[in-house]
């Protein structure tokens, strides 16, 4: 691919660096129907409720199998214990950190070595992360609040960078006073 085919990022988010206006993002499962909610919006939104919640209870279900091959391996109930528990506290930490995300963009800076070792928390957890979709979508598409609020401040700058650029400039008045 040449330089002239790929696209620099463009300083807007999901915008084209045209300037046409910025472009909002799209977000997984629901591309842009969010903007305008068309496109299959309510049907995308019931889709993705089902499918997290059958997905969290099918992995519930494996979990169950995975807790009945330890009592069948009689291991004691201590290891069951410490099994349930870090599984339960791995999801309540997925599911904040997934509910985070769709609140707020998580910061570049931040991305360090103690964010990708959590990861495994992540993967382990990973019910939680499936009910935080399903309590999400059933109330917009998952981080749709954010997409909006920065898709609407985007517009706001790009309406006020162009606004500031209209005009003749030969029409404005000279400053008043001398110059030094």
């Amino acid at each position: 691919m040449s330089d002239e085919q790929t696209s620099a990022p463009s300083p807007e988010p999901g915008g084209s660096g045209s300037g046409g206006g910025p472009e909002p993002e799209e977000i997984r499962f629901f591309g842009t129907t969010w903007v305008h909610h068309d496109g299959g919006y309510g049907l995308r939104r019931a889709g993705v409720a089902v499918g997290s919640l059958a997905l969290a209870a099918t992995g519930a279900l494996v979990l169950r199998f995975a807790l009945q091959g330890l009592e069948i391996a009689a291991v004691g109930p201590f290891v069951g214990i410490l099994v349930v528990a870090g599984f339960a506290i791995c999801s309540a930490l997925a599911f904040r950190r997934t509910w985070d995300g769709f609140v707020r963009r998580p910061d570049p800076a931040a991305r360090s070595a103690a964010d990708k070792s959590s990861q495994g928390l992540m993967m382990i957890g990973f019910i939680g992360s499936l009910l935080a979709y399903f309590c999400r979508s059933l109330v917009e598409a998952p981080g749709e609040k954010r997409y909006r609020a920065e898709y609407a401040a985007a517009r706001e700058r790009h309406e006020r960078r162009r606004g500031a650029r209209t005009g003749n400039p030969a029409a404005k008045k000279p400053r008043s006073g001398k110059r030094r």
